[in-house]
């Protein structure tokens, strides 16, 4: 089996990753089906009202993620994901019912919003953490890599099935077949066998503020957050401004929405295959990646096309994922196992909780300036704060970069050699090991 694939030969992993495609391919025609219903049916073309939904969604990671992380690092891991994807389960079907019934107001949809965001709060650490149960540590970078592919794979195929099932069957079907989607993830937990052992955090007092501790103890984690946090905050509301954009600035439908974001996972799958290479992504991945997405986003804003709009989601798409997953990696695979769900449980809040506070905001620009504004808000936040790291990076930590040949070929090919000297050291062998 390929490096890329490597991961798949565990049959633990094979049914997490059969099962999580699944499940993902119905979320992803929720998202699309809710922000449909909510811009076309319940509202005016409403990108304010998109987006307070989305910000619904992820303001229950604020309060809840690091008390989830904690509860990951403490608990069985997969009784507790049992117990959140039948709740995802049971509320994708709650609101189609509405939906279907001819019910369903605005307010109906902030509600589930809402909920849909408390019970994800709770499994987004341990979902994230629940993969070194799966591979030996060795294999942990490539499965991280593995589950953004079929994330994305997902995000290939639901925009896409959720465009032609609403001008079809209508948005509530959609909303019920997410909700049964979710059995298969319980269907896989309950067949897998011999999961690895993983260290357990002892009850103690203090325990989220020693995660936090750790944190701030390791500027190149503190460089990840700020980065990954700017980001979400502004950059990765392609929800939003994917409707605007397809709506309000070409004057597309449901299946031209929909396809917006079928072509932008394409870019992100092969962003996602290429990462499941990788041994070991490290900050200046994550940075590069950075500038990347802010430059394709900048491109993306002025394309005065919906085919060149469509064709810059490749891009993006790649640069976003290459970004995302650099960051997850690199931040679980320096982590101490009895820290990981602490730590994962404060990016994941960064990551999904400063969603809450951007999106109103580019729904706002969006419907005052127009959607191009609220895409091009994302870039220049992204490249701000990519700068602004970089040079802080280089300052402190002495970066040096050197001109190399490798000698590995029969002809020397040139390479620059980036080292930082005076960033924390590397994860010891004990805690990769562990």
């Amino acid at each position: 089996m390929s490096a890329t694939f490597a991961s798949l030969k565990y049959r633990n992993y094979r049914l997490w990753f059969a099962s999580a495609l699944v499940a993902n391919i119905g979320t992803w025609m929720q998202r699309v089906a809710q922000d449909w219903v909510v811009l076309t049916v319940l509202t005016n073309n409403s990108g304010v009202a998109v987006g307070i939904v989305t910000a619904l969604q992820f303001i229950p990671h604020i309060f809840l993620s690091a008390w989830a992380g904690l509860l990951a690092d403490r608990v069985d891991r997969r009784k507790l994901l049992m117990l959140t994807q039948g709740g995802m389960g049971v509320l994708g079907l709650g609101l189609g019912a509405l939906v279907l019934s001819g019910a369903a107001e605005l307010w109906h949809v902030y509600v589930f919003a809402t909920l849909l965001g408390v019970v994800s709060a709770i499994d987004g650490p341990v979902r994230q953490t629940f993969v070194a149960q799966l591979v030996p540590t060795k294999r942990l970078a490539n499965a991280v890599g593995l589950n953004s592919t079929s994330f994305n794979a997902a995000r290939l195929i639901g925009p896409g099935v959720a465009g032609l099932l609403i001008a079809v069957v209508g948005t509530g079907w959609v909303f019920v077949i997410n909700g049964i989607a979710f059995g298969a993830v319980i269907i896989s937990l309950t067949r897998m066998r011999d999961l690895r052992a993983l260290p357990v955090a002892s009850r103690a007092k203090g325990q989220i503020r020693e995660g936090l501790a750790y944190i701030r103890g390791r500027s190149d984690i503190v460089v990840i957050m700020v980065v990954m946090g700017v980001v979400s905050m502004f950059g990765l509301n392609f929800q939003l401004t994917s409707a605007m954009m397809a709506r309000v600035e070409f004057g597309r439908g449901a299946s031209e929405y929909g396809i917006l974001g079928s072509v932008l996972a394409i870019g992100s799958l092969a962003g996602a295959l290429l990462a499941a290479r990788r041994e070991r992504p490290r900050v200046r991945l994550v940075l590069g990646a950075a500038f990347a997405f802010a430059f394709a986003m900048g491109i993306q804003a002025v394309m005065p096309t919906y085919l060149g709009y469509l064709l810059m989601c490749i891009p993006v798409g790649f640069a976003s994922l290459t970004m995302l997953t650099s960051a997850n990696a690199a931040i679980q695979l320096s982590v101490p196992p009895e820290l990981r769900g602490r730590v994962m449980s404060i990016y994941v809040l960064v990551v999904l909780g400063t969603t809450p506070l951007g999106s109103p905001v580019v729904g706002w620009v969006g419907e005052t300036f127009g959607p191009r504004y609220a895409v091009l808000i994302g870039a220049v936040a992204t490249l701000l704060v990519a700068l602004v790291a970089t040079v802080w990076a280089y300052r402190t930590w002495h970066v040096r970069v050197r001109a190399r040949l490798s000698r590995s070929h029969r002809i020397p090919r040139p390479y620059l050699q980036v080292t930082y000297p005076d960033v924390e050291p590397e994860p010891t062998r004990q805690a990769l090991a562990a």
